[in-house]
């Protein structure tokens, strides 16, 4: 079986273009032979496992694999949605840049967050210039077309935030600036740990996030909380390997980083990515929607590139007034402490054309995916 896995893992192929090689990692024979070994190696235990990516719950929903585990192997989604985490007094403030005239842009999944001065959405229907672009450089392109201020309200985690980093190196116009609610992800599984509301026998570490920080950056929550890590990608097999993995460890006794996903990510991650991040931001306590304030989670623009902070630029005070509506379990949804279909407003008062808590409106959301994929047990 583990000679399976190291050729798997060490399959020459990788190396080629990946659109030729989708199948390998869909293969239904070999799942069934890890399936196999899982339920094998669980035995009666309880395994707890975590995940931090919206584009693995989309994978482990649309593929079926809960319903493939025994059900003493759970999978759950913490906070592994750059939308959903967002507190809402970050989107009060961008909303407060467009009352005093800036033109505001952002991703589309931002606009129909809730805030307690409405989503991004409402202010749009109000006659603000709010606008939904598909890069930062787009935000630029504007701003190089106007006399107008354009703020990028620039949300995501480490995989979005090096492209923030590189507009601002590049000295973009003066009437552009961003306003940052980057957020980091090993803070945040550091936290998890650390606040003990959840049951957490190992993490599945997020493919997009480690093809910048790498393995390496998760050695720090390694180091304070050793327990097993597994960086994935994003097909069936990747998924079923890494909790094959982390099963393995915890029987062995080991409590390692060990990457499955090497046709993406190296050890190192992305040296000019995680210099950029260096160069134009630094770490500071930032708060998590659901969660609460994280040390060292967020990413504020250092002072030597302060003429493009929006934070800096505008005097401009958010008064947190915003309430998590009654029966809305969001919170412990992003904390890992429930399955969407747990919370009682699931796919009934709250659905994906009636949003009530963020869970329910990005696509990254584990809310909106269990909603999308009709699944609403195990």
């Amino acid at each position: 079986m583990w000679f399976f896995l190291g050729f798997f893992i060490s399959y020459p192929a990788f190396e080629s273009p990946m659109y030729s090689f989708v199948d390998p990692y869909r293969d239904g024979k070999t799942a069934e032979q890890v399936i196999k070994y899982i339920k094998q190696e669980a035995g009666d235990k309880r395994y707890r496992i975590v995940h931090v990516c919206g584009t693995h719950e989309d994978a482990i929903m649309k593929n079926g694999i809960r319903s493939m585990l025994p059900k003493n192997v759970e999978v759950l989604m913490g906070p592994g949605c750059p939308v959903c985490t967002v507190p809402p007094n970050r989107i009060d403030y961008a909303i407060k840049l467009a009352e005093e005239g800036a033109i505001v842009t952002t991703f589309g999944d931002m606009m129909r967050v809730p805030a307690g001065l409405g989503s991004l959405a409402d202010a749009k229907s109000r006659g603000l210039d709010v606008r939904i672009i598909y890069s930062v450089h787009d935000a630029v392109k504007m701003a190089e077309k106007t006399d107008k201020d354009v703020v990028h309200f620039a949300v995501g985690f480490e995989t979005t935030a090096p492209t923030t980093a590189s507009e601002l190196v590049a000295k973009p116009p003066e009437n552009f600036s961003v306003y940052s609610a980057h957020l980091l992800i090993p803070p945040a599984m550091e936290a998890l740990l650390e606040m003990g509301v959840t049951q957490v026998d190992g993490f599945i570490d997020p493919g997009h996030v480690s093809t910048i920080i790498g393995e390496v950056g998760y050695q720090k929550v390694q180091e304070k909380y050793p327990v097993p890590q597994v960086i994935a990608g994003f097909e069936p097999l990747d998924i079923l390997f890494s909790i094959a993995l982390i099963i393995k460890q915890i029987k062995e006794g080991r409590a390692e980083i060990e990457n499955t996903y090497q046709r993406a990510v190296k050890r190192e991650g992305t040296p000019r990515a995680i210099q950029l991040l260096d160069e134009v931001f630094q770490p500071e306590d930032a708060p998590w929607r659901g969660i609460g304030v994280i040390p060292k989670s967020g990413l504020q623009v250092r002072p030597e590139y302060e003429q493009y902070d929006a934070s800096k630029k505008f005097d401009i005070i958010v008064e947190d007034n915003y309430t998590m509506p009654a029966g809305c379990r969001c919170g412990d949804v992003l904390r890992a402490m429930i399955y969407p279909w747990e919370c009682p407003l699931f796919n009934n008062i709250c659905n994906p054309d009636n949003p009530v808590g963020p869970c329910m409106v990005s696509h990254e959301g584990s809310c909106y995916i269990a909603a999308r994929y009709g699944v609403d047990e195990l």
